[in-house]
């Protein structure tokens, strides 16, 4: 029952810590779509591809005492870190053993920006179309964040060099 929280509990743990909300939204969004078995349905939303179902397994497991949740004003904007707990590490004895694949990808992912995740999320997305049209389409619903043609371009690398990490 609580195999999908496991899951999460876990991707964490291999993260060491991941520093934002919105990061973990694309992340695992990202893993999902490299044949990671995660299970929270996605939909298009401001930032992106995002999960009610993620959202809420988080408050859970914070609530739980397995995922540490800590906030930190940077100023301009507020985010949100998260930690596996001592009592979530105890937890993570009922995950499945993850892909051998899974913790590089997810370094890979930790390192990059939420911008930057937020542009692949989205490319993702839209991979159904081709490459000229999932461009277009991320210029539409991202117009505001100005996305240069090198960090398409940037991002499309990126997608391949996961699909090739995650293929392994």
């Amino acid at each position: 029952m609580l195999q999908e929280h496991a899951k999460i509990v876990q991707f964490v743990s291999l993260a060491n810590e991941v520093n934002g909300r919105k990061k973990m939204q694309k992340m695992i969004y990202i893993l999902k779509k490299m044949d990671f078995p995660f299970a929270e349905k996605y939909e298009l939303h401001m930032y992106g591809p995002y999960s009610e179902e993620l959202t809420l397994r988080v408050e859970e497991l914070c609530e739980m005492g397995f995922l540490a949740e800590r906030f930190e004003d940077k100023g301009s904007y507020k985010q949100y870190c998260y930690q596996v707990t001592d009592e979530g590490s105890k937890f993570l004895g009922t995950a499945e053993e993850p892909r051998m694949q899974l913790p590089v990808c997810i370094e890979r992912l930790n390192g990059k920006s939420s911008r930057f995740l937020e542009l692949v999320s989205t490319l993702l997305f839209f991979d159904q179309l081709d490459k000229e049209e999932q461009i277009a389409k991320v210029r539409i619903v991202k117009n505001k964040l100005n996305f240069t043609d090198q960090e398409m371009d940037q991002a499309f690398a990126f997608i391949e060099e996961l699909q090739a990490c995650s293929a392994s």
